[in-house]
């Protein structure tokens, strides 16, 4: 009879992982709430994302103390290490997505009060485009896949072209209407709140890319991976 021997450590990293991924959609649905608020202007759904953030705060801290207790047990290979390495900045990075759906959720609150303040054309479509984003960046980190990690890191230029217009028309309402002035104030803030959401996202598009293949693609090192990919069909085929 073989004797099947436990494997605590990886029992530990599935626990991880779940958790990660029970994070990722806490924060996902706290943003999508944001979003809906600033652009419905609705205030229940703002402050619904008040009432998650303390679970997300939680969840945050217990994510890092199960990825310390793997840590302690030492014997750990390499994916297991980038596994971890992962898991501590994607944590770090959800959180400060959830932080910024609470400011996104209070510059709503505000803009609600505004009933004459008028949204931007760029807007739907700049939260369309950080929706996406989140929505692609979750699935990449749940089924661990290349391609939509890598679909987030080249959407992240749309959105900062978005903010970017967001702010010029903004910024010319103002001095043509200077009453208009508090609340296009907001709406830049909430532009501002959407690009971040988008960055850290594209931040965690990068270290699930770490985490599943190794490859470090931060600070201007795509090219990297497109050899990478473009490799690894080539590699398959010899």
């Amino acid at each position: 009879m073989v004797e099947v021997k436990a494997n605590p450590e990886g029992m530990f990293q599935n626990v991880l992982v779940n958790y990660l991924v029970a994070q990722a959609r806490t924060v996902e649905a706290s943003i999508n709430r944001a979003l809906w608020a600033l652009l419905e202007r609705n205030e229940r759904l703002a402050s619904e994302v008040f009432l998650t953030e303390p679970r997300i705060n939680e969840m945050e801290i217990l994510i890092d103390e199960h990825a310390i207790r793997i840590l302690r047990h030492g014997d750990l290979s390499d994916a297991d290490v980038r596994l971890l390495v992962a898991t501590l900045k994607i944590n770090n990075d959800l959180e400060r997505m959830a932080d910024l759906a609470v400011n996104l959720s209070e510059r709503a609150i505000s803009i609600c009060g505004m009933p004459s303040a008028r949204t931007p054309a760029e807007l739907e479509p700049m939260t369309t485009a950080v929706r996406a984003m989140v929505s692609k960046c979750l699935g990449a980190l749940i089924y661990q896949n290349i391609d939509l990690a890598t679909q987030v890191l080249e959407n992240d230029d749309i959105v900062d072209q978005y903010r970017d217009r967001i702010f010029d028309a903004l910024l010319s309402s103002t001095t043509e209407h200077p009453a208009e002035a508090g609340p296009n104030l907001h709406f830049i803030l909430a532009s501002r709140n959407l690009e971040r959401i988008a960055d850290h996202a594209t931040n965690i598009a990068e270290d699930i890319l770490f985490w599943v293949r190794g490859l470090e693609v931060r600070h201007g090192r795509g090219k990297q991976l497109e050899a990478a990919l473009k490799a690894a069909p080539a590699a398959a085929g010899a």
